[in-house]
C-alpha cells in the first residue's frame, strides 16, 4: 500500500536520485555546454545576428536539452520507477506518465 505523500505532487522533495558520479559528471558537462550555448544565443541577439542563424542555435539547444531529458528519463525508469514498483508503489506509473506528457509538449 502506498502512502498519501506519494500521491502528492509536492512530496518529491524528500526523494533522491540514484545517479552514479559518472552519470552526474556527464549530465553536468552537458548542462554546462547548454549554458554556454544560451550565453552564445544572448550574444547573437545583442549583435543583431540574422534571425535564421539564431533560430538554428535555439534548435540546437532544444535538441541538447532533449538529450539530457532522455538520459534522465532512462535512468529514472531503470532505477526509481523499478524500485517503487517492486515495493508495490504503482502510483509511480501515473507520476511517470505526467512527466512524459510534459516532456512531449
Amino acid at each position: 500500500m502506498t502512502e498519501n505523500k506519494n500521491e502528492d505532487c509536492c512530496s518529491n522533495a524528500d526523494r533522491k536520485s540514484h545517479h552514479s558520479q559518472s552519470i552526474k559528471n556527464d549530465l553536468t558537462n552537458r548542462l554546462n555546454r547548454i549554458e554556454g550555448q544560451i550565453r552564445g544565443i544572448k550574444g547573437m541577439i545583442d549583435r543583431d545576428t540574422y534571425c535564421d542563424d539564431v533560430l538554428n542555435q535555439v534548435a540546437s539547444v532544444q535538441s541538447a536539452l532533449n538529450d539530457v531529458a532522455k538520459m534522465l528519463l532512462e535512468h529514472h525508469m531503470k532505477s526509481c520507477v523499478i524500485e517503487r514498483i517492486q515495493v508495490g508503489d504503482t502510483n509511480v506509473v501515473k507520476e511517470l506518465m505526467v512527466t512524459v506528457n510534459k516532456l512531449m509538449k
